[in-house]
């Protein structure tokens, strides 16, 4: 037997009693009904798996339940499928069921098929032809209207090897699941094993799983590490998409797993309550209301969901909208997922369709760009996708939420913002990690800064510039660190700006003082350079001018920029000059009588009082110019 290459989920989906069970056994070897009450009645309950290797295919048959009271374990064997075998017993032809279970499949996107007439032995030629032209007729416009119709006899053997052939071509036909996008494994059964612990199964839409690997439970959000894993009835290093898997799971009991739960990649994804979507109902249903609320089953997740349209008040049977729905239970499901509505009372299929947005806001009637904004997600062009989603994102977008909204990997994320880059839609303002924003934003963020710098220069006229920190402040709080720095430098590289040290300026702005202010300047640092050590304390000099006190600050402010005066206290400033003589001076008494000098020795020195000395020294020690031991001074 040739090794397999390619691993399909195969759904068998039809009414109860036409031998969908027995089939997938005659093909087989293997029974799917699993559970004693299961062999005593007779029908498929739960999900039962049976395994099947031909023409490096390996097929893993879900036998769906065709019991009514049973179509929910229907839907969540239907989640994987990637070809569907439909089942129709000769001698019964169509039934309620057939017809329900063929809708859901065309809902959940299913794409190829193979359609089995069962009981071929118990019906003669002739009515074997009339079911083919009923079938026929009732494929017809659907995506199994070319399908094969094969007729078999489980008990006979008879169509066996025909019906494997056609099943063969319809894997070939089927897309393959991609083993690089990020894991995903839909819980359908959780159970305990002796000596293992805790199993779920499900199948593999997405990613890879092994021994080791640590996967996030949702919608839980417990990171818990996988024992073991099985695909087939057999321990694998991996399990990839398509596959049957079974997951051994430390670190949990297994009365804290249940169906509808999801294991995921770590740290990717987010559970979500709202979801934007676009919505199909069957032509056989009732027209739908606004807030109409209706059994919603995604994956293997039920819940109820409450339906809002975008811009419409009802949808007519056989109609499709964009809608919100507001879930009832948390769930886990990524852009592209398909899912199934039924109706609250009595419970029957009555539409379905396809996730645009599972992260989605409240729906609120001045947003009235939101359903073009679907419709751009709906047509699944990543760069389209990505600069839509970047436009609507305020604060702008970041490379975990782009995961977290489509399941994007980062080179496919990184394929969308190359076809994007020199179209100005989308700006990256981080590289690590990503975050980008749009260009309108990034632009008007720009004309923001120039603005407020601007602003800031014209009131404050004897001030260099404005703090980076009061810059970024004054843009409030949804502008991102990141799109300031970005816009900032951006700004400094073409010159419009300085931004060099904390201060940022106009490029080749300087400070033009009045006559007055001039004057005024040149009387403080006058004032302090006269005094030598002895200095006067500030408010005494700037009292003494011209100017009023607030402009007299700022002048005092431009010259300790200017480091012509030096605040060596909160109360004392020294003139530049008188504290390099001060220097010099400690360097020839260094050379005359040794590196150690005492306060008093130092007051001796200098002809000052202690209320100079002792900040003057501790100002030195700061300046490496001194350095104290006890109570005395090494001169360094």
């Amino acid at each position: 037997m040739s090794i397999p290459t390619k691993s399909v989920i195969v759904g068998t989906a039809g009414h109860i009693d036409h031998g969908k069970s027995t089939l997938v056994e005659a093909l087989t070897g293997t029974h799917p009904d699993r559970l004693a009450e299961e062999k005593l009645r007779g029908i498929t309950i739960d999900l039962g798996f049976a395994f099947l290797e031909e023409n490096g295919v390996r097929f893993g048959f879900v036998d769906v339940p065709g019991h009514e009271r049973f179509v929910s374990n229907m839907l969540a064997g239907a989640a994987g499928i990637d070809v569907l075998l439909l089942v129709i017993a000769a001698d019964e032809s169509i039934k309620p069921q057939t017809r329900e279970h063929f809708d859901i499949c065309q809902l959940l996107g299913v794409k190829s098929g193979v359609v089995a007439l069962t009981k071929s032995d118990m019906v003669e030629d002739e009515t074997m032809e009339l079911v083919r032209l009923e079938v026929e007729e009732f494929l017809r416009g659907s995506f199994l209207e070319k399908a094969p119709l094969v007729a078999v006899s489980a008990k006979t053997g008879a169509g066996l090897g025909e019906l494997k052939k056609a099943l063969t071509d319809a894997a070939a036909d089927s897309s393959a699941k991609d083993a690089a996008r990020y894991f995903r494994l839909p819980i359908d059964r959780a159970f305990a094993m002796k000596g293992f612990g805790s199993v779920v199964t499900g199948t593999l839409i997405s990613g890879s799983v092994g021994p080791g690997d640590e996967v996030e439970l949702f919608p839980r959000g417990e990171r818990l590490r996988v024992r073991g894993v099985q695909s087939g009835g057999k321990a694998v290093e991996r399990a990839t998409p398509g596959q049957r898997t079974a997951v051994n799971l430390a670190g949990i009991e297994h009365t804290a797993l249940k169906r509808g739960m999801v294991l995921a990649a770590p740290g990717k994804f987010r559970k979500t309550r709202r979801i934007d979507v676009r919505l199909e109902l069957l032509p056989s249903a009732r027209k739908m209301k606004q807030g109409a609320r209706v059994h919603f089953h995604s994956g293997t997740a039920e819940t109820i969901a409450e339906i809002f349209f975008h811009g419409e008040k009802e949808l007519p049977p056989g109609a499709s909208a964009v809608a919100n729905l507001k879930l009832q239970e948390e769930v886990l499901v990524l852009a592209g997922d398909r899912f199934i509505v039924r109706q609250f009372s009595p419970v029957v299929t009555i539409g379905g369709g396809a996730v645009l947005d599972p992260l989605a806001r409240r729906p609120m009637l001045r947003d009235t760009g939101r359903v073009k904004f679907l419709e751009t997600l709906e047509r699944q062009n990543g760069e389209e996708t990505l600069a839509a989603m970047t436009e609507r994102a305020l604060l702008g977008l970041g490379f975990e939420e782009i995961v977290a909204r489509t399941g994007w990997t980062e080179k496919e994320i990184q394929g969308a913002l190359g076809k994007l880059h020199g179209t100005g839609r989308v700006r990256t303002v981080a590289a690590e990690p990503l975050v980008l924003v749009s260009g309108k934003l990034f632009e008007e963020v720009r004309k923001k800064i120039i603005e407020k710098v601007e602003r800031f220069q014209k009131g404050n006229p004897l001030l260099p510039g404005i703090s980076r920190e009061d810059l970024r402040t004054s843009l409030g709080k949804r502008v991102r660190s990141e799109t300031f720095r970005a816009a900032l430098e951006e700004l400094a590289a073409e010159k419009k700006l300085d931004a060099q040290g904390e201060l940022v300026k106009k490029a080749g702005s300087e400070i033009a003082l009045l006559p007055e202010e001039a004057k005024a300047k040149e009387q403080i640092e006058a004032a302090f350079a006269s005094a030598s050590l002895a200095v006067p304390s500030v408010k005494e000099v700037l009292a003494r001018l011209t100017v009023e006190a607030k402009r007299a600050e700022k002048l005092l402010q431009i010259l300790l920029r200017e480091k012509n005066l030096v605040r060596v206290s909160p109360e004392l400033v020294f003139h530049r000059q008188a504290l390099a003589q001060l220097k010099e001076q400690l360097s020839t008494y260094k050379k005359a009588k040794g590196d150690r000098i005492s306060v008093p020795a130092f007051k001796e020195l200098t002809g000052i009082t202690r209320k100079y000395a002792i900040p003057l020294l501790e100002y030195l020690d700061r300046e490496h110019v001194t350095r104290r031991v006890g109570e005395e001074r090494v001169i360094l």
